[in-house]
């Protein structure tokens, strides 16, 4: 049996446990509506040209 290292462990509810905070830039693109539509066509193409390819 291997012995832990005390050091390495993660303490609950210590600042380590939590995510980190997203920037104001990285809320600001999630909230823009016209980035997110931008994006929705993007991923569309994407699987259309992944389905397309399939039937061919």
């Amino acid at each position: 049996m291997t012995k832990q290292n005390p050091s390495k462990r993660t303490i609950a509810y210590s600042l380590e446990s939590y995510p980190p905070m997203p920037t104001k830039w990285t809320l600001f693109w999630r909230r823009c509506i016209i980035y997110q539509a931008f994006r929705f066509v993007v991923l569309n193409i994407k699987i259309l040209r992944i389905v397309v390819g399939g039937h061919s």
